[in-house]
């Protein structure tokens, strides 16, 4: 994982910025823990195990958090022993640099 990639913030984007392209989307996947499965530049997602629901609320919680500080908002699921990630950027319409930026941050947790 890149502590680099992790260390930056996320921009805003308007609306009709450009989605990453594949090359770089590549690049950028490859500072992520490998749990993160991508979508070609359409989304990034990762499904973590807990062992109770408890401790899947605490996560979730606390990605919501780290997302409100960064301005970026995954999609976030959550069930007993369970919860997933997904990101993308709407105003993009796909993968941008924040996507790997916020999937580096939850890395960290």
């Amino acid at each position: 994982m890149s502590e680099e990639l992790a260390g930056r913030r996320c921009e805003a984007c308007a609306p009709g910025t450009p989605p990453i392209e594949q090359a770089r989307a590549v690049e950028l996947e490859a500072q992520l823990d490998p749990a993160w499965s991508r979508e070609g530049t359409v989304r990034l997602r990762r499904e973590l195990s807990f062992r109770n629901f408890r401790d899947a609320f605490g996560f979730v919680a606390r990605v919501a958090l780290l997302a409100e500080a960064e301005g970026h908002h995954p999609d976030l699921e959550l069930g007993w022993g369970r919860a997933a990630v997904a990101l993308t950027t709407h105003a993009a319409g796909g993968l941008t640099d924040n996507d790997f930026i916020l999937a580096a941050k939850i890395d960290r947790l």
